[in-house]
């Protein structure tokens, strides 16, 4: 039986708006072929086809040959057929620190912002935004928005504020800075940012000027899981490779809780599709959680004795790397350090880890988590087939919560240390490996400081 024939044309007689420019077909049905999202007419437009999540054969998309002049109907003129053209400008979000990708809708007009959608040409996001993406139109036209700098004119907390240039706002601030710096009084600086968005640019301007007063949200957000990380390679926001991840392991209020982290998100469910497996120690059911093959509720804080038992399993079984062991572990400083009476060879470090570890067994941890022992043995088992291919993250919750919540994550990534998956195809990568960042510098050792 053949299927049935969409015989529908848009009547002629329908009131059509008029045209801004010249140029443009005024017909109905020649506007319909210039605008349809159709794969066929796209393509035979030679324009590109983006593929949306649905994977029908209609595109997500404008195509980007024609961002420059996109043209949208306004619903709400139904049935009159009102065109709007637009500049798709590619700008970013800021809403957390994904960064996604979004296209600013800006009217050809009169060059204000629309909307905001998605990207599709964004390598993180791929065009697929949360809910905080297109809501920042409620900021940009916030009728709160602070838009120039203002001075307190009234006694603190009366909410009376006076309208100033960017030239006195600026002189003032750089003044009493000056004099403090000029007066050896930097420890009476101090900088807060919400969330600094680059590479320690704030941190070098203010080691110039000997100042070690930089805070931010950090300090109460995730300062206590990047310390973990910091401590094992210098590297405090390592990149996992989610996509193409065999076992996929995950702490507490991650990035991927479905408030967070977009890009990651999606890489999970690329390779939930492609077989990989997912564990959650999280106490709460969160998002993330509600798909997991492993869902474990530990008790806040325990999250370290359960990466050591599974540490402790890695290495009982012989199922560590040990030649990325052998290579890029400092063992032979640790006997020297440590184990004076041994012999620096690895066989004898290899000895003394087992020896280390042997204390964290399944049931320790599950004393310390209230998980059962044979629960956590079978997850167990499951991170160590993953081999190099495990991907692993922790944020906020457990290591920002807890006292020395920090070990969290230097638990955790010790697990991707035994099995060799950092620098791997799905494992964990260094935040900074692919990308310059200056070497940091430090503050001077300024009078009555007590520190460098």
């Amino acid at each position: 039986m053949s299927k049935p024939v969409n015989q529908f044309r848009w009547p002629e007689e329908v009131p059509v708006a008029p045209l801004f420019r010249r140029g443009r077909p005024t017909s109905l049905s020649e506007r319909a072929e210039r605008v349809s999202a159709a794969r066929t007419e796209v393509e035979a437009r030679g324009e590109t086809f983006y593929q949306g999540p649905s994977g029908v054969h209609l595109a997500s998309f404008p195509p980007k040959e024609r961002w420059d002049d996109w043209v949208d109907l306004d619903s709400r003129a139904w049935p009159r057929r009102e065109e709007h053209h637009y500049m798709l400008v590619p700008t970013t979000c800021f809403n957390c620190e994904s960064a996604c990708g979004l296209l600013a809708y800006v009217d050809r007009d009169d060059l204000h912002v629309r909307k905001f959608e998605g990207n599709p040409e964004h390598p993180g996001s791929r065009g697929r935004n949360c809910a905080k993406g297109p809501a920042t139109l409620n900021q940009v036209t916030d009728p709160d928005r602070i838009l120039y700098p203002l001075r307190r004119v009234g006694e603190r907390g009366s909410g009376q504020w006076e309208r100033v240039s960017w030239d006195e706002a600026l002189d003032a601030i750089a003044a009493r800075l000056r004099k403090a710096i000029v007066e050896e009084r930097q420890n009476e600086i101090m900088v807060h940012l919400g969330r600094p968005g680059e590479d320690g640019y704030t941190e070098k301007v203010l080691a110039s000027w000997g100042v070690d007063g930089h805070n931010s949200h950090t300090n109460v957000c995730s300062s206590g899981g990047r310390t973990g990380y910091q401590f094992w390679m210098g590297a405090d926001r390592p990149s996992p490779d989610h996509a193409n991840a065999k076992v996929i392991y995950l702490i507490s209020s991650h990035l991927e809780t479905g408030h967070y982290f977009n890009p990651h998100a999606q890489r999970i469910t690329d390779a939930r599709a492609n077989g990989a497996k997912l564990i959650v120690l999280d106490t709460r059911l969160s998002n993330t959680a509600t798909h997991a093959d492993w869902w474990l509720s530990p008790q806040p804080g325990s999250e370290g004795a359960i990466n050591l038992a599974v540490a402790q399993h890695i290495i009982a079984t012989g199922r560590y790397d040990r030649e990325f062991v052998r290579k890029w572990w400092n063992w032979q400083e640790y006997l020297e350090a440590c184990r004076p009476d041994l012999p620096v060879t690895f066989e004898a470090f290899e000895g003394e880890l087992a020896t280390l570890y042997a204390e964290f067994t399944f049931d320790y941890a599950a004393q310390e988590s209230g998980i059962d022992a044979a629960t956590l043995a079978e997850m167990a088992e499951t991170v160590a087939q993953a081999g190099t291919r495990f991907s692993s993250h922790a944020w906020r919750s457990a290591a920002a919560s807890n006292l020395g919540g920090w070990q969290i994550t230097r638990t955790l990534i010790l697990i991707s240390a035994l099995l060799g998956s950092i620098g791997t195809e799905g494992g964990l990568f260094a935040n900074a490996w692919n990308k310059f960042v200056p070497k940091p510098i430090h503050t001077r050792r300024t009078r009555g400081s007590g520190r460098s």
